[in-house]
């Protein structure tokens, strides 16, 4: 599953935290990685090059430079939880859809198709950004055999 992360802080050395749609923050320390991938060495040299990675738009990878990405899917496997903070509803959704579009192993367009939503709105939907009715959610789980139970 790819987990998306929606926050990202850097801490002392080369520790990252970063919060995920699913709500839990995790670090993890890059220097783990210096061995397998030399140029993140450059990282714990220079702080201020440290300090100027970003999270993608798509929250699935930090970047520094032409030389230097990184995938949040090492920190999720890898890291350590520190805490959990409750996602948002919009959250929810996302990592649901998301969650349940990958276990029917289909792509957003084969979604798109199956529930005729956009793919570029099932994109922002996944992403947590998006703000779908409950008739495109409906329509969304439909296409996907999944249920939806509301609760208050």
């Amino acid at each position: 599953m790819n987990h998306i992360a929606t926050k990202l802080r850097f801490l002392n050395d080369v520790m990252i935290e970063l919060t995920f749609l699913d709500g839990k923050i995790i670090q993890f320390d890059l220097t783990k990685l210096i061995n397998k991938y030399p140029q993140f060495n450059k990282l714990k040299e220079d702080r201020k090059l440290f300090e100027s990675g970003e999270l993608f738009p798509l929250g699935e990878t930090i970047y520094w430079n032409d030389e230097i990405d990184f995938d949040v899917e090492i920190a999720y496997a890898d890291g350590q939880v520190v805490d959990y903070v409750e996602p948002s509803l919009n959250q929810k959704i996302a990592h649901l859809l998301t969650k349940a579009r990958e276990e029917r192993d289909l792509t957003q367009t084969q979604l798109a198709k199956l529930s005729s939503i956009d793919q570029g709105d099932i994109s922002r939907i996944e992403r947590g950004i998006g703000n779908p009715t409950l008739k495109k959610i409906e329509k969304l789980f439909n296409a996907l055999d999944k249920k939806i139970d509301i609760k208050i």
